[in-house]
């Protein structure tokens, strides 16, 4: 199962002292908008985005179709043939996508421990 290029999507208070936090470990802007309340820090190939009042817990986060630079990739699982998967393994959708045949959609499961993963595809 492919679930594409992976980060961690930490929920933070103050944006800002994030950014200058993780650019002290090497950290530099990738994209997003500070002014959004959100922005995507890489360091080789670790990425970590930093999100303000937008989620309640900092989750694990997968990207079908895209690989560790955010570059569209030629052959990639989509998200919905991903919940199928899942679902045929026993594992329990939390927030499933539709049935749209394509497109950007997303799900939301969570392991053992209640920690949130994100499938979020963008294409």
């Amino acid at each position: 199962m492919d679930l594409g290029a992976f980060s961690i999507s930490l929920t933070v208070k103050d944006l800002a002292a994030s950014l200058a936090f993780y650019e002290k470990l090497g950290f530099t802007s990738f994209g997003g908008d500070l002014a959004q309340g959100w922005l995507i820090l890489k360091n080789g190939d670790h990425i970590i985005g930093l999100f303000e009042g937008m989620f309640e817990k900092n989750m694990l986060t997968f990207n079908p179709g895209w690989n560790q630079n955010a570059e569209n990739v030629d052959q990639f699982t989509d998200v919905r043939e991903l919940q199928k998967q899942l679902e045929a393994h026993g594992v329990a959708i939390v927030s499933g996508v539709d049935d749209t045949p394509a497109g950007p959609a997303s799900i939301v499961l969570e392991d053992p421990d209640g920690n949130p993963i994100l499938i979020d595809q963008h294409r």
